[in-house]
């Protein structure tokens, strides 16, 4: 409710303000001594999916590729899936302020219906509500709010069709913080979660339970043809309470680096990768396909034992000319389970590569075809694949 009065009340302000004659900024309007600018885009994804293991359960799979719901089973079948939606599609609302003394606040509101869970009646309405993808100010060297992890680098995601592109090995993390920018440095405070696997089961238990935030650093440098990025990350996993009828009780520090960054070629070509290693990455890398850390039992002595991870990825994109554009991408991520403690079930190993084809009617509008392989071990050494065509059209306002 709160969520539809913040919007209702952003599109009265607009809706008043170009009633009233405001003074217009570039693509938005003033209010006062403050800019509001808005835009998007619409985005229509259409995908066909074989697994060789069964179905994906959850619909989150089957919007974007998400490296741990590629089904493995000992006994499943081919399973053949059509879906398409327009959920991808996003708003935002920019705001600049003056504050008269050549200094300026920034804040920025932005939604999607990418994650939204409740899942409406695809039979007739196909309804979803906006979620927050961002919601922050910025003054001086100061950001507040929700934003993209200062450990995570937005330059190295490849240009793909798929939500996130390279899954397996991309930390892709929104979330509150506070961070302070010098420079090439920046250092930031950020909302803790942590994710646990049960002893011997792929149950997750999300805590919540941290007692410190999250911890993060990052610096960039470039050379004439690329740029790079070093990120850092330490934080507390933590358990406290009961889960499962066990009262657990445990913290232990996690930590992690990357390093990423794009090459760029005279004829605007690209590499782009990263590399990420850590002991009890766990949410941060791979769409949280391994947790950070794993019960080593089921009474209230048990410990935790963070689980180490590493990820890789690089994308080439190549411009055939001024309308098609194509990218290579491949995608790995390898975990270093304590076997004793995950059982066979758990996720030893994913990855995946695509290749797409996007033709650039304008600078507005594109449309696509993008074909995407994936794999998923799991410890016993059983695995399964799916195979994804996508189709889409977006439209940039």
């Amino acid at each position: 409710m709160r969520q539809s009065k913040t919007l209702n009340t952003l599109a009265a302000a607009v809706a008043l303000a170009l009633t009233a004659g405001a003074a217009q900024a570039n693509n938005g309007f003033k209010v006062g001594d403050t800019e509001v600018t808005y835009g998007g885009f619409i985005k229509l994804d259409m995908m066909y999916n074989e697994t060789s293991d069964g179905e994906i359960s959850n619909f989150v799979g089957r919007d974007f590729y998400v490296p741990s719901l590629t089904p493995v089973s000992a006994n499943g079948s081919s399973t053949s899936r059509f879906d398409a939606h327009a959920r991808q599609s996003r708003f935002f609302f920019g705001t600049s302020t003056d504050l008269g003394n050549g200094e300026k606040m920034v804040g920025r509101l932005e939604f999607d219906m990418m994650t939204s869970n409740n899942l409406n009646d695809e039979r007739t309405t196909n309804g979803y509500s906006p979620v927050i993808r961002h919601a922050f100010v910025t003054y001086k060297n100061w950001t507040v709010g929700q934003t993209w992890s200062n450990f995570m680098d937005l330059q190295s995601l490849p240009d793909t069709l798929d939500f996130v592109g390279n899954a397996d090995a991309a930390v892709f993390i929104r979330q509150a913080q506070v961070r302070y920018t010098s420079g090439n440095f920046s250092i930031a405070l950020e909302n803790p979660e942590s994710t646990v696997t049960k002893f011997e089961t792929t149950t997750r238990f999300t805590t919540d339970d941290n007692a410190t935030p999250d911890l993060t650093v990052g610096y960039n440098f470039k050379t004439e043809s690329a740029s790079f990025r070093l990120g850092g990350l330490l934080r507390q996993i933590a358990i406290d309470g009961v889960y499962d009828g066990v009262n657990y009780d445990d913290t232990i520090t996690s930590y992690g680096v990357s390093f990423s960054g794009k090459f760029n070629f005279a004829n605007k070509n690209d590499i782009r990768f990263t590399l990420n290693h850590g002991k009890g990455l766990g949410r941060y890398v791979g769409l949280n396909t391994i947790n950070g850390a794993v019960l080593t039992g089921t009474t209230n002595a048990a410990e935790l034992e963070a689980i180490d991870v590493t990820t890789f990825s690089v994308a080439y994109r190549h411009l055939w000319n001024d309308k098609w554009r194509s990218t290579f991408l491949y995608s790995m991520l390898s975990a270093d389970n304590e076997v004793a403690f995950t059982g066979t079930d758990a996720t030893k190993a994913t990855h995946s590569y695509s290749a797409n084809a996007l033709y650039q009617f304008n600078p507005k509008f594109m449309m696509g075809l993008e074909y995407k392989f994936a794999n998923r071990e799991v410890e016993s050494g059983l695995d399964g694949d799916m195979h994804r065509i996508q189709f889409s059209a977006k439209y940039d306002f």
